[in-house]
């Protein structure tokens, strides 16, 4: 019921080739140190930009030369049998770009692949403008999967806001949500802790986050603070906005302890209210 995750703080830089290289080093380093499970940031392979995603956007359903990064995440996995969620690259399909998370099993395979559903569009008078969906299309389905470690909910950060997706999850019976995320140094500061802990608190299970490494001269500046939160909302492991690689230890026997002492599932007025799974 235990297992060590590794959390890969990265720093991003426009050269692909050396992002991948480094990406696999930190990847490795994080199994060396006993993690099992390997989550990376947000736009990994990339500067987050709107300018940059068709460029550095790969084919993954072709794989191969079409798709390096998630081909050298493919061979990482199967190499050091651990599973990998591997943050968020752009994805190129026909004349379309997505945010999107692989995730691959020990055995190399790719396993799951979440497109971002909620694209992340905001505007705050005189702090940060953003509008992903000038060149993303937002995604169409929650991803759940399941691996060797349990059955992993997937989000990417501006998901993490919408607590319909973490509750579906839950209610699909998820161990453990996973949301590589690049916050910023507005909403940062208020809200990234704020919200893994209440997705984590609400739903009564695990909560790991991923964030680039804090680059003051990018054109985006994400906040870091990369972290593990328990079934409790209580933070486990966490880092600040330099590069960093955390190893830090889930275990789900404490699901059930906590869901036992707390036993909202039980709880809920079904009679009064209910969520409804488009999908089931």
């Amino acid at each position: 019921t235990s297992f060590k995750i590794g959390l890969c703080q990265l720093s991003v830089t426009p050269d692909k080739e050396r992002n991948i290289e480094h990406a696999r080093k930190a990847i490795e380093e994080a199994a060396q140190k006993g993690a099992q499970l390997v989550l990376l940031p947000e736009i990994w392979n990339s500067p987050y930009s709107n300018d940059s995603f068709p460029v550095y956007a790969e084919d993954i359903d072709a794989g191969g030369d079409a798709s390096p990064s998630t081909a050298m995440l493919s061979e990482v996995s199967s190499r050091l049998k651990i599973t990998i969620v591997g943050g968020s690259i752009p994805e190129r399909c026909g004349d379309m770009l997505y945010n999107t998370c692989c995730v691959f099993g020990t055995d190399g395979k790719l396993k799951a692949k979440h497109r971002k559903i909620h694209l992340f569009d905001i505007d705050i008078p005189g702090k940060i403008t953003f509008m992903e969906s000038k060149t993303l299309t937002a995604g169409e389905t929650p991803t759940i999967v399941d691996t060797d470690v349990g059955r992993i909910g997937i989000g990417i950060c501006y998901d993490i806001r919408f607590q319909e997706l973490a509750m579906i999850y839950a209610a699909r019976g998820a161990h453990l949500l996973c949301y590589p995320g690049a916050f910023n140094m507005t909403t940062g500061p208020l809200h990234w802790e704020l919200l893994q802990r209440a997705r984590a608190t609400d739903n009564q299970l695990y909560v790991a986050t991923c964030s680039p490494a804090r680059d003051a001269g990018a054109g985006y500046v994400a906040w870091g603070h990369s972290s593990l939160i328990g079934p409790f909302g209580e933070v486990l492991a966490t880092t600040g906005h330099e590069e960093n690689i955390i190893i830090a230890e889930i275990d789900y026997s404490t699901l059930e302890q906590r869901r036992a002492g707390l036993p909202l599932a039980k709880q809920r007025r079904g009679d009064l209210y209910q969520l409804v799974d488009v999908q089931r």
